[in-house]
């Protein structure tokens, strides 16, 4: 399991400060990644494909990150942008069109 630096930097914005540190505790046992070039022209893909709005190209961000270094699943809790059919679908189609793997897009309880 990986964890983005967008993610922990999203983290460490959380104005709640129990939520911030059970968060980070969390994360703290995962590897972290790093936004690559690569990652950056295939959020642009996703957005540019219409799988998230540029309003939010960091949810474009979160999913291209983890194609890019070769996760088989993206958990979130996002239902607005990122755990929608819709958006699972785009970022399939554009994963096929430019080589990369498909990726599970699921909610935390779809994982049980």
């Amino acid at each position: 399991m990986v964890v983005s630096e967008l993610t922990l930097a999203e983290i460490g914005a959380t104005p709640d400060v129990e939520m911030r540190a059970a968060m980070s505790e969390v994360a703290d046992g995962y590897e972290t990644v790093s936004v690559t070039p690569d990652a950056d022209r295939l959020a642009t893909r996703y957005i540019e494909a219409g799988a998230v709005s540029e309003a939010f190209s960091a949810d474009a961000y979160h999913i291209a990150i983890a194609v890019v270094c070769g996760a088989n699943v993206v958990v979130s809790w996002n239902f607005r942008h990122i755990v929608r059919r819709k958006t699972r679908d785009i970022v399939n189609m554009v994963n096929t069109i430019h080589g990369y793997a498909h990726v599970e897009i699921v909610a935390p309880g779809e994982l049980l």
